[in-house]
């Protein structure tokens, strides 16, 4: 179990995509999956650089952290930090964000029952990282849903071209955002074309941390 000499690139935590300099949106991640998984990468002697969008949580000992805010910032300073031999998507990324940002707080209009927000899409750090010229050996990405599960990281394997995804179900107690603890299931494509699966948890999430890189362990290329 060592990862000494390689380079390990984490993303964690929520984004925040704002709408006036009041509000934003967001989610609810507590960054704490990421933040576990980049203090056992560093516990394993891995050069760690986590990149972190807005949580309370203290830097894991060993680990440079860059904070960010919005999705746009994450994707900059991920890509920034390639190249690197395993990259864990472990942040929530927001898909859309505001077309505009307003520049004053938004009123309400008398009269008016309805707001309408036009949102664009946000880029998508896990497929970018995925195909960038200095693609890192290992790419694990993240999947919470809520249903169907595996049929969405099954899909999101092969549409973003990762090497992992680490699947969870969120929106029950005791596992998924703002938890402790957590319960995964892990898919990668063997060299025969099939997928393979591991269910790891429920546990906590600093042990889950572990177990997820020894996985990643098994499939880094000699």
């Amino acid at each position: 179990m060592s990862l000494a000499g390689l380079r390990v690139v984490v993303s964690a935590g929520p984004t925040y995509e704002d709408l006036d300099p009041v509000r934003f949106l967001g989610n609810r991640s507590s960054g704490k999956m990421g933040f576990a998984i980049a203090a056992a990468a560093a516990r394993r002697g891995a050069e760690t650089v986590l990149v972190a969008g807005p949580v309370h949580l203290p830097t894991p000992e060993g680990v440079a952290r860059i904070d960010v805010r919005s999705a746009a910032q994450m994707h900059a300073v991920v890509l920034d930090a390639l190249p690197a031999d395993v990259y864990v998507g472990a942040a929530a990324v927001a898909d859309f964000t505001p077309e505009n940002i307003a520049t004053s707080k938004i009123k309400k209009i008398p009269g008016e029952a309805a707001l309408v927000l036009r949102l664009v899409r946000t880029p998508d750090i896990l497929a970018d990282v995925a195909r960038d010229a200095r693609r890192p050996r290992v790419v694990l990405g993240f999947a919470a849903e809520t249903d169907d599960v595996a049929a969405y990281a099954r899909g999101k394997l092969d549409a973003k071209r990762v090497d992992m995804i680490a699947a969870n179900r969120v929106g029950q107690a005791g596992s998924g955002f703002e938890s402790d603890d957590n319960a995964l299931s892990v898919y990668w494509r063997r060299d025969d074309g099939t997928v393979g699966e591991r269910t790891l948890g429920p546990a906590p999430k600093v042990a889950l941390a572990d177990a997820l890189l020894d996985l990643v362990e098994e499939r880094l290329p000699a």
